[in-house]
């Protein structure tokens, strides 16, 4: 018998304490939700993921952590009372939004301060710090924090925007479709031609919105700013993805095919637009070249993979003079906002995975350069959330912030539920059989739907079910989409707008091909209407049993919702 002292019981209290003291050596918090350290935040301010690190400055793991204000516990409450109140069916005019209401001309996003190469790093440094202090100083006398939306508060992500936005000779700011006006901040517009370069927006994820909603957007923006290159995008066109598949529970759903092959249609736009800035400066044949070959090649299966070198370099910006089309080589800046699908973009205007993606906001931490062809690099740059008045459940929906970070998800339910017929579309029952139904009610009702219910006590867990519907409408099973100022007065112009055509086109309908990769027959025209209007029961959450809760942000097979079936509800007709 091995000699030394005897186990004694150890209480679960002790095991508590003994783990915070753990935390507290290593640097870390429980819940990754920081009150205040010693690196100079505030106890007002939340850094979300944060990661137990012992190093400081430049070895920091949680160097370019997202920050945001924390709310209050009043606050909270408020909200969650209010989620128990019974929902208001709002009318169709409630979608409609403009983007100048929710970004005020003298709400400005933070710049780099004037700097040259006499100053040290330490002296820029300091420069910057300063300034920023009084950036965030100036904001809290110009608007109460609860007017505020979230935004980023950590200097380190906006040095790689300042970064970029230095060494990029076109900026690409991308936007999801379903939020564009608020996901656009017109102080980047302006800013962006004080320093005489070319923006190019990019709506993307089309595919989760209507064609004349879509065509009203483009519209919208083309009016408001007019030197605005605009391009419509979607990473997943109809060829990649795959249809007429049945899963264990008998419905038709549709999913993301194996091999991701190149969006096509949406990189020939995003070349013209590049042709029309660069002119004659910079030779861009060779990415021509690989999109026209692209779209004559025809894929016969899915498991066709072409071996291509993807060149990834990291290059020290920290002190950098730019200059237009360096060594004749063109250099495009992605930005934009959390999940609206910049990695994505990158990924599938290249054909295959360059860049790791996640619905989690904050999971690019550093900008990343990469090569589309020797002479045409693009700059993906970690997502900004840019100071404005967007209400926050808003932002919820947008995925500006972590859903599993969420203190209170039942005001963004709230938000769902009085825009979209929420019972009806996830074909719950009411858990206490009442006629009327609040946020807390939809969440009750999805929870008994689904079996989510607490370890302990066995009640209904409304804070999971909360979690899943807010993850659900991210990806766009409920699919939510803004739309312009006076788009119900014009809704029939939308519809027949010429924009429509377009939108079709870099969508890829009609070039898909309904063949069963199982056993090779094609599927009739008849069989694929049926598809889509079975697919729309996906949308519900159902899962097969063995099925697993969480979803991999990487898996290649992944289910994709169609917008008919929950747009249906607020009179979008999405027959085209």
């Amino acid at each position: 018998m091995p000699q030394g002292r005897r186990k004694v019981p150890f209480s679960a209290k002790a095991k508590k304490m003994q783990l915070q003291n753990k935390r507290k050596m290593k640097g870390g918090v429980p819940n990754f939700v920081v009150r205040g350290d010693s690196e100079g935040e505030t106890s007002g301010i939340n850094t979300i993921n944060k990661q137990p690190s012992s190093q400081k400055g430049r070895g920091n793991a949680n160097r370019y952590a997202l920050q945001f204000h924390r709310e209050t516990e009043a606050e909270i409450r408020e909200r969650k009372e209010a989620a128990r109140h019974a929902l208001l069916s709002l009318p169709e005019t409630s979608l409609e939004i403009d983007g100048n209401t929710y970004f005020p001309p003298d709400l400005d996003f933070p710049k780099r301060p004037p700097w040259n190469f006499d100053m040290s790093r330490e002296e820029l440094e300091a420069r910057e710090h300063r300034y920023f202090n009084e950036y965030l100083s100036d904001l809290e006398k110009k608007y109460d924090r609860k007017e505020l939306s979230y935004f980023e508060l950590n200097l380190e992500t906006w040095r790689q925007l300042w970064r970029v936005l230095e060494m990029s000779d076109i900026i690409l700011i991308i936007v999801d479709i379903r939020y564009a006006a608020l996901m656009f901040p017109p102080s980047l517009y302006h800013h962006v031609q004080k320093l005489d370069k070319s923006m190019i927006l990019v709506l993307n994820k089309i595919d989760l919105c209507p064609a004349p909603v879509v065509a009203a957007w483009m519209h919208y923006f083309k009016e408001r700013y007019p030197s605005l290159h605009i391009l419509i995008f979607t990473s997943f066109p109809s060829y990649n993805i795959r249809g007429n598949q049945e899963n264990r529970t008998g419905l038709q759903t549709r999913r993301r095919r194996g091999k991701l092959r190149m969006a096509a249609e949406g990189a020939q736009k995003l070349l013209e637009a590049c042709k029309d800035i660069v002119k004659d400066e910079v030779d861009l044949s060779s990415w021509q070249s690989k999109i026209s070959e692209e779209m004559e090649t025809e894929y016969e299966c899915d498991d066709l993979e072409i071996e291509e070198t993807v060149e990834m370099k990291k290059v020290d910006t920290s002190y950098i003079e730019h200059v237009r089309y360096r060594e004749g080589a063109l250099t495009i800046g992605c930005i934009g906002q959390p999940n609206v699908g910049k990695s994505s973009l990158m990924n599938a205007i290249m054909g295959k995975k360059v860049v790791s993606v996640s619905r989690t906001p904050g999971h690019t931490k550093h900008f990343q350069t990469i090569y589309l062809t020797s002479n045409v690099r693009l700059c993906d740059c970690p997502g900004l959330v840019f100071p404005s008045k967007v209400p926050k459940t808003l932002q919820v929906l947008m995925g500006s912030y972590p859903i599993a970070q969420l203190r209170e998800p039942y005001s963004a339910i709230q938000f769902l539920g009085e825009r979209m017929d929420l019972p009806h579309l996830l074909q719950i029952k009411h858990p206490e059989g009442d006629e009327e139904w609040s946020a807390m009610d939809i969440c009750d009702g999805w929870a008994q739907k689904r079996g989510f219910f607490t370890a302990r006590t066995s009640r209904l867990d409304s804070y999971r079910a909360a979690n899943h519907l807010l993850r659900m409408a991210l990806d766009g099973k409920i699919c939510l989409c803004m739309r312009p100022a006076g788009y119900s007065n014009n809704k029939e112009l939308w519809e027949n707008h010429e924009y429509v055509e377009t939108v079709h086109w870099v969508q890829a309908k009609g070039q898909e091909k309904n063949t069963d990769l199982k056993d090779g027959t094609e599927s009739s025209d008849e069989e694929s209407d049926t598809s889509e209007k079975q697919i729309s029961h996906e949308n519900t959450g159902e899962k097969s049993e063995g099925d697993s809760e969480e979803e991999d942000d990487d898996e290649e097979e992944e289910s994709v919702s169609a917008v008919g079936y929950s747009n249906k509800f607020m009179g979008l007709d999405t027959s085209d």
